[in-house]
């Protein structure tokens, strides 16, 4: 017997804000959660499964329209087509309470009672599946002692929508632990909620997250899939990760550290997004860049900004066999330069330095300065248009200071160098 353990769908998901991204790849973004759908069902079929579960979170809450509906039912039918069983538990996004629209069941496709536990026997399969639905969105207790009581001689499958314990990043959901689960008696626990991909115990029994099936913002990275698992003789013979998301996310860090030139940090770019890659060459990956390190490449940044984000697209368009979308740029880097001597200059770049230390050396000084600067300034640059001046942190004030200083200090520099080549 062999079946598939899904969760997390959130098919539709709207993905506010694309639209202000230049060149997003918008309608390839926001189909992804379908496509990935499409792939998991062409899986189920190719490696002719006998059930699919899927752990909540199926949509990312009520319907804009029908449409959303009827693509998971058309794919509720193919699985139905080829002769698979079809288990569903709802979680919070997609609660008895939060989807309102209806449309026809689709025999064999069983969703759980959001009122009680239930259990599902599949004499012919050797297997049970127990679960329960989320009635609405906030479900503060423990489902999980109320789950009914292993059937012999199965393999003992159970489904729950949970954050366990608690998980970075979500909301406390259905909490239990896992001891709770090991008391149930089942052979496989199959969770849902979380979107990393987490086996939380291998064995006796295996419990896993299997994380989102697509994911939908630079915060949720990597591969991202499904649980394919084989069992023989009632007991768990293979399990694998299986990769299906359309679009893979990545949060690159390059160190700028000694890169003298824009074609030499290209290529650097390129030979990471080589190694990156490698495993998916038939995927779209959406990249956040951190650029950091001391490089005058900074001082270039400075001079004319937007120079480095430039050369990063360029180094996108040069990559052969590999389809890249650069989400977002982010600098922390600095100039070569020793702040020291510059201090003690008698010229303009020296009187740059010292104001700077001068603003930057007292915390409640920088606070009072920063937040009149913000006030005398009419237009704001767009990275600060909605900065509120007393939530920024002493750090964050600190960083755009320096920004600063490279900007002047690059502008004084140019003006030197084009003097003295009069």
């Amino acid at each position: 017997m062999r079946f598939i353990h899904a969760s997390d769908l959130h098919i539709d998901s709207p993905l506010h804000g694309l639209d202000s991204y230049d060149g997003a790849p918008v309608e390839r973004l926001r189909g992804a959660s379908r496509q990935a759908l499409i792939a998991l069902v062409d899986l189920a079929i190719k490696q002719t499964v006998h059930i699919v579960l899927l752990a909540g979170d199926i949509y990312d809450g009520d319907w804009a329209d029908f449409r959303t509906g009827l693509f998971f039912r058309d794919q509720m039918l193919r699985l139905r087509r080829a002769g698979i069983l079809v288990f569903i538990v709802k979680g919070n996004h997609d609660a008895a309470s939060q989807i309102t629209r209806q449309l026809p069941d689709v025999e064999g496709v069983h969703v759980f009672s959001s009122h009680t536990a239930e259990t599902i026997d599949l004499e012919a399969l050797g297997v049970a599946v127990h679960g329960r639905s989320f009635p609405h969105r906030q479900v503060p207790e423990d489902f999980v002692p109320h789950y009914p009581a292993p059937v012999a001689h199965r393999f003992n499958i159970g489904m729950l929508h949970t954050s366990l314990n608690g998980r970075e990043g979500h909301d406390p959901y259905a909490p239990t632990s896992v001891e709770i689960l090991c008391d149930r008696g089942y052979d496989y626990f199959a969770l849902g909620h979380v979107h990393a991909r987490e086996v939380v115990r291998d064995a006796n029994p295996r419990i896993v997250f299997p994380g989102n099936l697509q994911g939908r913002r630079a915060k949720e990275t990597g591969p991202k899939g499904c649980e394919l698992v084989t069992v023989e003789g009632g007991v768990i013979a293979d399990a694998e990760f299986v990769s299906l998301e359309v679009v893979r996310w990545h949060q690159l860090r390059l160190d700028a550290s000694n890169i003298q030139t824009i074609d030499a940090l290209a290529k650097a770019f390129a030979d990471q997004m080589h190694k990156l890659t490698a495993d998916a060459r038939d995927r779209l990956h959406a990249v956040r860049l951190l650029i950091h390190g001391e490089s005058p490449l900074h001082r270039m940044e400075a001079e004319q900004p937007g120079t480095i984000t430039a050369a990063i697209q360029a180094a996108t368009q040069d990559l052969e066999e590999v389809e890249v979308w650069l989400e977002e740029v982010r600098l922390d880097m600095r100039s070569p330069f020793d702040r020291a001597a510059s201090a003690n200059r008698t010229d303009a770049s020296g009187e740059v330095v010292r104001l700077v230390d001068a603003i930057g050396g007292d915390d409640d000084a920088l606070k009072v300065w920063f937040g009149k600067q913000l006030g005398e300034m009419k237009n704001l640059p767009g990275s600060l248009a909605d900065v509120d001046p007393d939530n920024l942190t002493v750090e964050a004030m600190r960083a755009y200071l320096a920004d600063a200083e490279a900007t002047v200090l690059a502008q004084l520099f140019g003006v030197v160098s084009e003097g003295s080549s009069q």
